[in-house]
C-alpha cells in the first residue's frame, strides 16, 4: 500500500524527524488560505499523487493528448503553454490559488504514471526553504541480506536506479538490525559519507535514527527521501518522502490502512481484495485464473514464452469457493482488452471436481464472450475433466500446462483450437 506525500510526512514527523511545515488543500480557496496560514515568503504547491517525477510532470485535462503529455514529462518535448507543472513555486496567496486551480481536477502525467496519469484531488501547500545541499536517503528490504538496508548518497534529486547503474560507488549502505534499529556508529558513518559536520552531523544523526525507527515500527516495505535537504541554517529535513507499506501487516496499523486513497488504486485490484483474491492488472490480452502464486507466475511465463501476453495475475488461493471463482471471472471479463481466458488449477485442498462445478456454474451465469481454456490437475482430476468435457459448453480442454498455454495463445489470436 502507498500513501501520499503529506501523509508520509505526517508519519515521519510523529517519529521526531524534521519535515517542512505544510497544509493540505482540496480547493483553490483552501490553497490561498493555507499560504496565509503558513505566513512564509516562499511556498510550494505540490500535486498529491502516488508517483515520482511530479516536478517534471504536467497536469492536463481530458482533452489533452496523453502521449504528448508523457513526452513532455519525460523531457522529450517542451511544455506547451497552459500545461501546469506538478510542483509550483509561489510567493503570494493569489499565486497559490492560481497554482492549485491549475492542478486540482486535472490528471498528472509523469514518467512513472505513463500516459494514463493520476487524478489530482489534493495539493500540499508547503514552506519553501533555501537549500544548500540535496541528498538521497532510502530504506528497502534486501532479500539477500534478509534485512532492511539503509542507502544514502550525495546525489539527491536523481533516481536511485540511475545512480546504482552508473555510479554504484556513490551509494553508502548500512544493514539494519530490526531489533536494535540504526546504531550510533552506523549513523555516524552515514553522516560522514554525506559530508555532515558539526551541528548538521548531530541533526543528521537524529533524523537518520528516527527515519529508520519509523520504517520498522510501521512495517514499511520502502521509504525514500528524495531529496533530503540541508538548509542554510544547517537543518536536515525531508523535502519529499515516499512510503510503501507491507499489505500483510496492515492489520496491525489501522491508522495507516485508513490512509488508503481509492482514487489511486486500480478498481479491479480493490474489488478482488474484497473477495480475498490476489489480482494485479497487466497490459496483455490473455486473462489468467490460477490457484497459487507460484503456479500463476509459471502460467504467465509460459504464455509469454509461446507468444502471448498475460492480461493479469489472479490467484484465487487454495480454497476458493464458487462465489470467489464467479467474481474472479467477472473481474477478468470486465476488461475490453481480454481476448481469451485460461483457467489453470492444481487441485490439492481444492478438489478438481469442485472447481469444475464452479467453472461450469460461472460459465452459465456470466456472458463468456471470449474463448475459455481449462487445465486441471491434482485431486479428482479425472472426475473434474469429465464434467467439463461432457458439459456441452464451448470450453477448450487442455492436457498439461504447455498445451494450455499454446491453446490459449492461439485462441487469443483468433486461430482455431
Amino acid at each position: 500500500m502507498k500513501v501520499h506525500e503529506y501523509q508520509a510526512k505526517e508519519l515521519l514527523k510523529k517519529f521526531g524527524a524534521a519535515v517542512p511545515e505544510g497544509i493540505v488543500a482540496s480547493t483553490p480557496a483552501e490553497a490561498a488560505a493555507a499560504f496565509k496560514a503558513l505566513n512564509e515568503p516562499l511556498v510550494v504547491v505540490k500535486a498529491q499523487v502516488h508517483s515520482g517525477g511530479r516536478g517534471k510532470g504536467v497536469a492536463v485535462g481530458p482533452e489533452a493528448d496523453r502521449a504528448e503529455a508523457l513526452a513532455v514529462a519525460s523531457g522529450e518535448k517542451p511544455r506547451p503553454e497552459g500545461w501546469a507543472k506538478g510542483v509550483q513555486l509561489v510567493r503570494t496567496a493569489e499565486e497559490a490559488q492560481k497554482a492549485a486551480a491549475s492542478l486540482l481536477g486535472k490528471t498528472l502525467v509523469t514518467y512513472q504514471t505513463g500516459a494514463v496519469g493520476s487524478p489530482i484531488e489534493k495539493v500540499l501547500v508547503t514552506v519553501g526553504h533555501n537549500i544548500v545541499r540535496e541528498l538521497y536517503l532510502g530504506l528497502a528490504i534486501d532479500r539477500g541480506e534478509k534485512a532492511p538496508v539503509l542507502m544514502a548518497t550525495t546525489e539527491g534529486g536523481v533516481e536511485i536506479e540511475t545512480i546504482a547503474a552508473h555510479h554504484p560507488e556513490k551509494i553508502h549502505r548500512e544493514t539494519i538490525d530490526v531489533n536494535a534499529g540504526l546504531l550510533d556508529f552506523q549513523a555516524r558513518k552515514i553522516c560522514k559519507a554525506l559530508g555532515f559536520e558539526g551541528e548538521t552531523a548531530k541533526k543528521g544523526s537524529v533524523f537518520l535514527k528516527n527515519f529508520v525507527q519509523m520504517f520498522l515500527d510501521t512495517d514499511s516495505s520502502l521509504a525514500e527521501v528524495n531529496p533530503l535537504i540541508v538548509t542554510e541554517g544547517g537543518e536536515v529535513m525531508a523535502l519529499d518522502l515516499k512510503l510503501n507499506f507491507d499489505d500483510n501487516a496492515l492489520f496491525r496499523h489501522k491508522d495507516i490502512a485508513a490512509m488508503l486513497d481509492p482514487a489511486e488504486e486500480d478498481p479491479n485490484e480493490m474489488r478482488a481484495a474484497k473477495w480475498g483474491l490476489s489480482y494485479v492488472q497487466l497490459d496483455g490480452n490473455i486473462a489468467c485464473l490460477v490457484n497459487g502464486a507460484g503456479l500463476a507466475m509459471s502460467t504467465m511465463d509460459l504464455i509469454k514464452y509461446h507468444g502471448g501476453d498475460p492480461a493479469n495475475f489472479l490467484d484465487v488461493g487454495g480454497g476458493a469457493n464458487k462465489e470467489q471463482v464467479l467474481e474472479g471471472f467477472r473481474i477478468l471479463l470486465s476488461s475490453p482488452t481480454v481476448k481469451a481466458v485460461l483457467v489453470n488449477i492444481f487441485g490439492g485442498i481444492m478438489q478438481c471436481d469442485i472447481i469444475a462445478a464452479a467453472i461450469l456454474a460461472a460459465y452459465d451465469e456470466i456472458n463468456f464472450h471470449v474463448p475459455l481454456v481449462v487445465r486441471l490437475e491434482g485431486t479428482n482430476v479425472e472426475k473434474g475433466m469429465k464434467m467439463i468435457e461432457e458439459s456441452g459448453r464451448k470450453i477448450i480442454v487442455a492436457k498439461g500446462l504447455t498445451d494450455a498455454a499454446q491453446k490459449v495463445v492461439a485462441a487469443a489470436k483468433g486461430e482455431t483450437v
